[in-house]
């Protein structure tokens, strides 16, 4: 039996999906179940009947949900400006290689990032982490590329690195240099990729601001053959690859990913067979982003099915971002994936807390409850990583623990949402204490 330390908080009655691939239920779903939370560390799971009665540290959570936190692992948080008038384009029946080959799309949010100053970035991303942590995100993944040039990619970055000092989460960065060619090497892509190849992904890689290097292998994008020179590059320098491909067209840029033993495949519409082959060979993650799809108003499906036959590892991730897909909730990413690719609880697939950590070019362990003893580090790892929501009715997001300390910003209606739970049960309005993420 579990030794329990009077120091140690127990959260009892509770339902836990684990997220445990050995467990035999869904999610590793186990009913009457406690957590034994030591500091930062998720000590043991254990019986509820197994609590002592005396324990003075005790929450009883009546039956709630606990699931670990929530990893997006493809976001491009920090930009400056907006793309609203795009929409009304795309509304208007353009498509969006039309509106990049006008000078719109990622080059239009290039220009409002470059001429935004690094504070300004950070205090819009700032507002943009608020959103995904208040959804249960603790862990996540930004990308550069709207910079594509050395001094905006590499603010890019350090706005990423300013938000990991200053949230409870963990941030994985990834350079995206390659992801257009700026108006200045408009008509000669080689020699901007030279420009990556040999200065922006060494330099900023030597200053230790990104884990991995991604790249846009389309049509409107990079080519294949520069692809791989990118690749090769990175590899050279022992840097981790992923790449944006098959969402337009199917290039083979997954297939290619795979080849260099890539972290991620990334939309994936347009994937063929082969590429489903060698991503199983390889181990390398499919990511599914749903929001893209729907906002391009997307019909070609990623072919999920094929991918759970192999048995390649799928995570589904908001891809946030300001022209094709504008939407900070992973809740609602997770839900349009059921919807819009036929992802169902009964058969294996992608649950988003399950992705694993080395796909955002880390290997701390996150994203299972299952007692695990890590501690709290000077470089950014917080230990233990969950969430809880009511299982009455619709999903409502109560609170976060992120190193087992409450999210600031819903710590005070969490403990006013534990204290009341009683006069809840009396017929008092549920939104008093349990803040519902819709009215965003």
């Amino acid at each position: 039996m579990q030794q329990i330390h009077p120091d140690d908080v127990i959260w009892r009655n509770a339902r836990l999906a684990t997220m445990d691939p050995d467990h035999p239920a869904p999610y590793g779903l186990i009913d009457n179940s406690a957590l034994v939370v030591r500091e930062d560390t998720l000590l043991a799971v254990i019986p509820d009947e197994d609590v002592p009665a005396d324990h003075p540290g005790c929450i009883d959570l009546e039956g709630r949900l606990v699931t670990p936190g929530l990893i997006d692992c493809h976001t491009h948080l920090v930009f400056g400006g907006d793309r609203a008038a795009e929409w009304e384009q795309r509304l208007n029946g353009v498509a969006y290689q039309t509106i990049a080959a006008q000078g719109g799309g990622i080059n239009a949010t290039v220009t409002a990032t470059r001429g935004s100053s690094q504070e300004t970035l950070l205090q819009l991303a700032q507002q943009r982490l608020q959103r995904l942590m208040r959804e249960g995100v603790t862990t996540l993944e930004i990308k550069s590329g709207y910079g594509l040039n050395a001094d905006a990619e590499e603010k890019m970055l350090r706005v990423a690195r300013q938000l990991a000092r200053d949230n409870p989460v963990e941030i994985g960065s990834t350079l995206l240099a390659a992801h257009a060619v700026p108006a200045e090497f408009r008509g000669d892509p080689d020699a901007y990729l030279t420009l990556v190849c040999e200065h922006i992904m060494p330099d900023l890689w030597q200053k230790g601001l990104f884990e991995a290097v991604d790249v846009f292998c389309e049509n409107v994008g990079f080519t294949p053959a520069q692809t791989e020179r990118l690749f090769q590059a990175a590899t050279a320098l022992g840097i981790p690859v992923k790449g944006h491909v098959e969402q337009l067209s199917n290039l083979g840029g997954a297939a290619l990913v795979s080849r260099y033993h890539g972290l991620s495949a990334d939309h994936i519409e347009y994937l063929d067979e082969e590429g489903v082959q060698a991503m199983a060979h390889s181990g390398t993650v499919a990511v599914l982003l749903p929001g893209a799809f729907y906002f391009l108003q997307e019909r070609q499906r990623p072919p999920v099915e094929q991918l759970r036959q192999q048995g390649v590892p799928m995570a589904v991730a908001t891809d946030y971002n300001p022209g094709t897909s504008p939407f900070a909730s992973l809740h609602l990413a997770m839900n349009m994936a059921c919807v819009q690719f036929g992802l169902t609880r009964k058969k294996p697939g992608p649950v988003s807390p399950v992705m694993r950590r080395g796909r955002l070019g880390a290997e701390k362990p996150t994203g299972s409850l299952k007692p695990v003893t890590w501690p709290t580090s000077s470089s950014g790892t917080r230990g233990i990583r969950w969430r809880w929501c009511t299982n009455r009715g619709a999903t409502r997001f109560i609170n976060a623990y992120f190193g087992g300390k409450h999210h600031d910003a819903v710590a005070a209606r969490t403990r006013a949402g534990l204290a009341g739970a009683r006069r809840q049960r009396r017929g008092q309005q549920r939104k008093t204490y349990f803040p519902d993420h819709r009215s965003e």
